[in-house]
């Protein structure tokens, strides 16, 4: 072995490896996609993932952002299978792919350098898939180190867990089957420094339990951290030279002078449109003014003027207290809450906290209408879908209709996430469940008002929610000796602060969470009190949310259909359905309803109106129904032999009445009392361990006369 790893090094193949709960967590370099800037290969179990990091040499010109892309892919081959479809191979993203690209590119962005502008790709790839759930973490540690052994200029390493809560014990990397049954399943990414993105949900945790989950994660992020400092060691090269661009000092003069005191007070406007309307009229003003007419730089005017701007918001919130809508900084924006807002849909309301707007209806469906999920992990149906929709004018812009992008797919997953611990099971609400978000307008969080909303469209829909839930998003202003956390806030505070924290729970306790961080970091104590501020603001919303509705209702909406249950044996599923689907085809044309049954014995009737249900519910009872010892019924004979006759007393199931039990005479003949077809009162007098039944003629006509005599 030893000297196998003596080639692969002289081979220019490099590993370092950490053991977490038993299993060795492998990182290589070396052998696969050597030109790529930066490429490393993950193992841990039998989960393999490749990272790639590319960066272009040359910077594009006339940008003001960074041109960062991660993606995340999930090989079908990676866990044996071919992919569905017509085309059998790999297409559009799945709906995990997206979020976990979201995932690994939150932690990587804020540790480029300010300034750099060279276009820059990641790409995770899944190539082996086990049962250890972590391909997405590993995505995130690959790419780190990706970046960090490469040449391109990065501020790591950056490094992630996925931690959860078993039976009261925190644990690192919970594989599938534990994830059944964990309380809370975060992943958590940090530097040594700091934690830097938290995302996931919980049942109903308190916000102590958060806090112990992050510290304990971040121990661990520190040591993997030091893994790929380790393999840097080994095999990093030189970054690029890189020159943050500079702005001329003369031109942020005179930028300043122009703009800062109509600023000063158009800061403080609290509409945003109006606030941004004047914002920009000064911005095109200061380039008229000052731009060159030798060369065109109103793009570096533009910036100086969003740094003052950044600048002046700021100050006004650490030094003063204040905020641009003329808020504390634990304030809550004025809430309204209604229900029941679309007439025809199974259940609405629509949200409004300050001038976000959130329009959330609800659709009660069957079986049928489950999502199929076809993942790695296998096929599974989802049954609670929650879709989120940012249209164009919920902020006053001009842009092209399409399929939903990064930012909707989620903001709907983190909202599912945080209502998903508090639905009821199949068994006490047997609806498939979607719930859609259209945001109306839109100033900060409209991801926490979808939260909002779609509580009150289910308690709306008569949806019995364990409890409602509410979201909301906090932030922070971070000074150099002042640290300021902001509930509930403002778009502009979102973009100009250095924290995005959002945070959703009952009263009892938090369901699901999500951090992002724009600094290197933020401490334990500013989490510790973005939480605590974060548990005050959600109650407050919660009791807003009471006044509107306190309980789900008892009645479904008119035009929401009807699902009745019930249980049937196993044995008995063949008879409901009959040869070919004979017996449930007359059923459901009888009564005009629909009829599910699993194989379990469930039987799910679907109707638009009660009495069809009942009808279709009692001809089911009747064919399922079940011989009882001493119950009389009327049989029809099927078959006529010398010892007895065959009867009839309940579909699909026969008796023997004995010679000896059709008179309370002695007969010769069975046909001298009895023939075939004819229809008789029979009594149930045995049934043995074989299930086999027992009829009497005799003890109903002995009963008969019993009662006359009395």
């Amino acid at each position: 072995m030893a000297e196998i790893e003596a080639d692969r090094r002289e081979a220019g193949v490099h590993a370092v490896d950490i053991e977490i709960r038993g299993k060795k967590l492998v990182i290589e370099t070396g052998e696969i996609a050597r030109q790529a800037d930066g490429s490393v290969v993950l193992r841990y179990g039998d989960t393999v993932v490749l990272a790639t990091a590319v960066s272009d040499k040359k910077e594009r010109e006339g940008l003001d952002f960074f041109p960062l892309t991660i993606d995340y892919q999930e090989k079908a081959y990676a866990a044996g299978k071919i992919p569905g479809g017509f085309f059998k191979r790999e297409g559009k993203p799945s709906e995990k792919e997206v979020l976990t690209s979201r995932l690994i590119d939150r932690p990587m962005r804020p540790l480029f350098p300010d300034g750099y502008r060279s276009e820059t790709q990641g790409i995770v790839s899944v190539l082996s898939f086990g049962e250890e759930n972590i391909s997405d973490v590993l995505g995130i540690i690959g790419m780190s180190t990706a970046l960090t052994i490469s040449d391109i200029p990065f501020e790591g390493p950056v490094s992630a867990v996925r931690v959860g809560l078993l039976n009261g014990e925190l644990v690192l990397f919970p594989d599938l089957e534990e994830s059944e049954q964990i309380e809370l399943n975060f992943v958590v990414a940090g530097t040594d420094e700091a934690v830097v993105m938290v995302e996931g949900g919980a049942r109903e945790v308190s916000e102590e339990t958060v806090l112990r989950a992050i510290d304990f994660a971040h121990e661990e992020i520190k040591k993997i951290n030091q893994l790929q400092r380790l393999l840097r060691e080994q095999v990093g090269r030189p970054k690029r030279s890189f020159t943050p661009p500079e702005t001329d000092a003369a031109l942020m003069e005179e930028v300043r002078a122009f703009v800062l005191p109509r600023m000063k007070e158009l800061i403080r406007i609290p509409e945003k449109l109006r606030r941004q309307e004047a914002l920009s009229l000064l911005r095109d003003e200061a380039i008229e003014k000052l731009a060159s007419e030798e060369e065109d730089n109103s793009s570096a005017i533009s910036g100086v003027f969003h740094d003052i701007e950044k600048e002046l918001v700021r100050a006004m919130i650490l030094e003063e207290g204040v905020r641009a809508d003329g808020r504390r900084h634990d304030e809550v924006r004025p809430i309204t809450c209604k229900t029941g807002f679309l007439p025809r849909v199974h259940g609405s309301a629509l949200f409004v906290r300050g001038e976000t707007q959130a329009l959330v209806a609800v659709t009660l469906g069957t079986t049928e209408d489950e999502q199929k999920i076809d993942a790695l992990e296998g096929e599974s149906f989802k049954s609670f879908m929650l879709h989120y929709n940012f249209p164009p004018f919920s902020v006053g812009e001009v842009k092209r209709l399409g399929s939903p992008g990064r930012r909707e797919i989620g903001h709907g997953a983190l909202a599912e996430r945080a209502l998903k611990p508090l639905m009821p099971d199949k068994e006490r609400f047997p609806y498939t469940i979607r719930v859609v978000s259209d945001i109306l307008e839109s100033n900060g969080s409209s991801s926490m008002a979808t939260v909002c909303g779609a509580t009150l469209a289910l308690m709306d829909a008569g949806v019995p929610l364990d409890a409602p839930v509410a979201g909301i998003a906090m932030g922070l202003i971070q000074g150099d000796e002042k640290a300021v956390v902001l509930t509930d806030i403002l778009g502009m505070e979102d973009h100009l602060g250095d924290m995005d924290f959002k945070v959703t729970g009952t009263s009892r306790g938090i369901t699901a969470f999500q951090m992002d961080v724009k600094v290197s970091g933020i401490s334990r104590e500013v989490m510790e009190s973005a939480l605590e501020q974060a548990r005050e603001g959600r109650l407050y919303i919660l009791e807003k949310m009471r006044e509107a509705i306190a309980a789900p209702k008892k009645e479904l909406s008119p035009y929401a259909p009807r699902i009745f249950t019930m249980q049937i044996k196993q044995d008995k599923i063949r008879d409901v359905i009959g040869v070919g689907g004979k017996v449930i085809r007359s059923i459901i044309e009888d009564t005009g309803v629909k009829i599910d049954i699993d194989d379990s014995g469930l039987v799910k009737i679907i109707s638009i109106d009660e009495e069809s249900a009942q009808k279709a519910r009692e001809i089911i009872e009747g064919i399922v129904k079940e011989a009882k010892v001493g119950e009389v019924y009327l049989g029809k004979v099927k078959r006529v032999v010398d010892f007895g006759a065959f009867v009839e007393i309940l579909p699909n199931t026969e008796g023997l009445l004995h010679i000896s039990q059709i008179a309370e005479r002695r007969i010769e003949k069975v046909t001298d009392e009895i023939n075939e077809g004819d229809e008789v009162l029979v009594k149930v007098i045995e049934i043995d361990r074989m299930g086999r039944i027992r009829l009497s003629r005799k003890e109903v006509l002995r009963d008969k006369q019993r009662k006359q005599k009395d």
